[in-house]
């Protein structure tokens, strides 16, 4: 868990620029911020995360909006409301990601019970993980403060990884057993070889 003592109150108007606001709450999402209100919300001050902000000002003023950053201290208390609310907002992205893995787990077991392990299948299935793995580590990046359903989601994530290699595994061997009988077909006996 990151210790944050500061934090950044950032208020932002994009006039009535939609592609500027949907920049902005692209941005705020990325950073994990909390709302206050339509157009004000908290970040904790952290190099990275005061980076992201300035980044995101500076487009804003640059294309006609309206943004402004205070850096503030919260008693001890809102800190710990703030904290908490972000922890939530955390929560309910990994259980999103949560939700997904019984479909790729069933896919995987489809397939297979199907005899359809193969390389396009893997390949398939390996996109559907490095997305997973995207998301996951991009809900990872702004969960400052240790959401509880972290440990359980990357759990879950590594048991697709398992599935997925174990998958593999099978896809090598069938193509491989695929590749020999095509040999053996193909291949005519060689005299005084037998």
């Amino acid at each position: 868990m990151v210790d944050v003592s500061e934090w950044l109150l950032v208020s932002a108007s994009t006039a009535k620029s939609t592609t500027l606001r949907v920049f902005v709450w692209r941005q705020l999402r990325r950073l994990g911020a909390v709302h206050l209100g339509p157009s004000v919300c908290l970040v904790p001050k952290l190099p990275t995360v005061s980076e992201a902000v300035t980044r995101m000002v500076n487009r804003v003023s640059a294309d006609g909006g309206r943004a402004r950053v205070f850096v503030v201290t919260l008693t001890a208390e809102d800190a710990e409301q703030v904290m908490a609310e972000q922890r939530a907002d955390r929560d309910r992205e990994y259980a999103e990601v949560l939700d997904r893995v019984p479909a790729f787990l069933a896919e995987i077991e489809m397939e297979t019970e199907r005899g359809r392990a193969t390389y396009t299948e893997v390949e398939e299935s390996e996109a559907d993980l490095g997305r997973f793995e995207r998301w996951l580590d991009s809900i990872r990046s702004r969960d400052y403060f240790d959401a509880p359903g972290s440990a359980r989601t990357v759990a879950a994530v590594e048991g697709c990884r398992a599935a997925l290699a174990d998958f593999e595994a099978k896809a090598v061997v069938a193509d491989t057993a695929l590749d020999e009988d095509r040999l053996a077909a193909d291949d005519p006996p060689v005299k005084g070889i037998t």
